[in-house]
């Protein structure tokens, strides 16, 4: 778990050198998996994070069929120094984690405290709970109704912007 909290950080400090924007969406699909993982791992299932997830493709989707029609022909540059910077990060965020792995298990542990302490969960029930379930109904029906004005507002007789040959 300290680990993926630790990777998060690694895509949002690469962003200001990304220039070409499927470079931006694999970083942002990197972001992505990132968070999820520490979500699912924080709750008890990975339901949420698995929808969030589902969620989060289907809007790469978009956004990749809307690069390709819009720039089509562009060349992808791959940068040798942001992949260089990232590597040396990643390793010297592992050897941080494995440097605190063994100092944790070199110490002498005392077992009252081993016996006291509980495994931490938190759950995500709680967003269906009572108190917060009128918010996420509320959250539900104004996404089906901006759902519904947007396929109102499309010309459907107008087509994509790329015509196909």
């Amino acid at each position: 778990m300290p680990i993926t909290l630790s990777m998060l950080i690694i895509p949002p400090a690469i962003l200001p050198w990304i220039n070409h924007p499927l470079s931006a969406g694999f970083l942002l699909l990197m972001e992505m998996i990132m968070i999820i993982l520490t979500a699912g791992l924080a709750s008890m299932s990975f339901w949420y994070s698995y929808i969030t997830f589902l969620i989060m493709v289907g809007g790469m989707l978009v956004l990749f069929m809307y690069m390709t029609s819009v720039a089509s022909n562009e060349k992808f540059k791959f940068s040798w120094n942001i992949t260089i910077m990232v590597m040396m990060i990643v390793l010297w965020m592992i050897t941080m984690q494995m440097n605190d792995y063994w100092l944790q298990y070199n110490k002498i542990i005392n077992t009252e405290e081993m016996s006291n302490t509980k495994p931490l969960f938190f759950s995500m029930n709680k967003f269906l709970n009572e108190p917060s379930f009128t918010l996420s109904i509320m959250i539900i029906i104004y996404l089906l109704i901006t759902l519904i004005a947007v396929i109102k507002i499309i010309n459907i007789n107008s087509g994509p912007m790329r015509h196909m040959n």
